[in-house]
């Protein structure tokens, strides 16, 4: 595959995701991104003499020596540029088409208090969480609004350039640096033929929690920013992957027109049971497997159908997984998963499934252990892949809704009184009870349930608490 440019530029701003995103540029055996070229104090990188050949006196008498030898370089080569990098290179890279320009944006007030942390902890990049240094920023109005104007500033000449070159720009967010489809939409648009399987994972989020923990002076940043509300700075942060529709789960009914959204570590089984009692069938007659032509056939010959989902407490949730995918071995366990969160991430569980002497002592510190590492998985802390059987139920319910959102989401201990609600709406009026959930483990969850665990839960998971209003678990 041929690109059509000849180098490119990522154009940011510190504490962005620019290292993150180059990490990953350079994961593609035809790219590579060298780091801060331009940048005044040194070339690409603190402490590093040259860049391609070119030394830092040599491209601080011509900076154009350095874009020619980008040029020049095996596949394709590129840089990062923040907008008080050397501007004598602007105009030639701006109005030039066979540079690429990618622009990584990211919610300035979140930039700006990630760069004051940093500035107090001296730590500007996180490879191991267990090395992560804690500090809150203080709000300072005038040096953020003179912050956020050279920020919009530089974003305006940019948009510009741009538009009167007749050019396009390849945008991503902040939020979707964890999303590998994106990234290989950018070698895509690069002209590059090989793909990612995974993201690069050595570097972690250094401070995944909301902006209210991360400002000591967090109400007297609030009045500053009154007036602008659009930085939503009560946000929980979301860090998980973007979702799409799992498709292929679609579970719909062998006669009635009902289908079920599945949503993982939930309760599928009694779910799947109640469906195949509702039709009198065998639970192998119901139809899965779909793709999206095939379920929007079954749409189509389906008038007034109707679908659900149905969301499980965290806690039980975070339980279930727990229990069947890590703790036990059997049929369905994730065992390099496993031997990865005992080694790593020191999960105190036995390396075979656990034997008569394991009792609620153990199984307690492990589970709040387990919920531990799934707060740092799903901050972007974890080389873990962020697996949908303990990924948030509100990120996998916003990814069903790139193809259709269900009908009905319906809570698990509410199943008894919607789900033949439901099924009456599609004209069946002799649905059956849907049996309830069997405790699970070794040892049960109503064996070791305290506050301690559900305020874990609640840290690991705070947009499914916001988001559906859970409140503490009850067995």
């Amino acid at each position: 595959m041929q690109s059509p440019f000849d180098y490119f530029v990522v154009f940011a701003e510190m504490r962005t995701g620019s290292n993150f995103l180059e990490s990953n540029l350079n994961a593609f055996p035809g790219l590579s991104c060298l780091g801060e070229a331009f940048n005044p104090h040194f070339i690409g990188y603190p402490n590093r003499e040259e860049c391609l050949g070119v030394s830092e006196e040599a491209r601080n008498r011509d900076p154009m020596v350095l874009i020619e030898a980008m040029k020049q370089a095996p596949g394709l080569a590129g840089f990062r540029f923040f907008h008080d990098h050397d501007p004598r290179v602007l105009e030639s890279i701006l109005s030039d088409p066979r540079c690429a320009k990618i622009i990584l944006t990211r919610n300035p007030v979140e930039s700006y208090v990630s760069w004051k942390i940093a500035q107090a902890t001296g730590q500007w990049k996180l490879t191991n969480v267990h090395k992560r240094k804690e500090a809150k920023a203080r709000f300072d109005a005038r040096e953020f609004k003179a912050h956020l104007e050279e920020l919009q500033d530089f974003q305006v000449m940019l948009l510009r350039a741009l538009q009167t070159t007749g050019q396009t720009a390849f945008h991503v967010a902040y939020e979707d640096l964890q999303d590998v489809e994106v990234m290989n939409g950018i070698a895509r648009w690069l002209g590059q033929p090989d793909r990612l399987d995974n993201l690069e994972k050595n570097l972690k989020r250094q401070n995944p929690e909301p902006i209210s923990e991360k400002v000591e002076n967090f109400d007297e940043m609030r009045a500053a920013l009154a007036d602008l509300d659009r930085f939503n700075l009560n946000r929980t942060p979301n860090f998980e992957p973007r979702r799409g529709a799992v498709v292929p789960s679609y579970v719909a009914c062998a006669k009635a027109p009902l289908m079920y959204l599945p949503i993982r570590s939930g309760p599928e089984a009694e779910v799947r049971s109640w469906m195949a009692a509702l039709d009198g069938v065998d639970g192998a007659a119901l139809l899965t497997g779909f793709n999206q032509q095939s379920l929007r056939r079954w749409m189509r010959g389906n008038p007034g159908h109707r679908s659900f989902t149905v969301l499980r407490h965290p806690v039980a949730r975070a339980h279930h997984a727990f229990v069947t995918r890590i703790l036990m071995t059997g049929k369905g366990s994730f065992a390099n998963i496993r031997k990865t969160l005992r080694r790593v991430h020191k999960l105190p569980i036995p390396a075979e499934a656990p034997d008569a002497a394991w009792g609620p002592s153990e199984h307690r510190a492990a589970f709040l252990a387990f919920l531990e590492f799934v707060k740092a998985n799903l901050s972007g802390q974890s080389a873990v892949r962020q697996d949908a059987a303990w990924a948030s139920q509100a990120g996998i319910l916003h990814g069903m809704g790139s193809f259709a959102l269900p009908d009905f989401v319906l809570r698990e201990e509410e199943l008894s009184a919607y789900l033949p609600a439901i099924a009456q709406q599609v004209g069946r009026a002799d649905a059956p009870e849907p049996a309830e959930a069997p405790a699970e483990g070794p040892v049960t969850l109503a064996e070791i349930y305290d506050e301690k665990i559900e305020a874990a839960a609640q840290d690991a998971y705070q947009r499914d608490y916001m988001v559906f209003g859970f409140g503490a678990w009850r067995d």
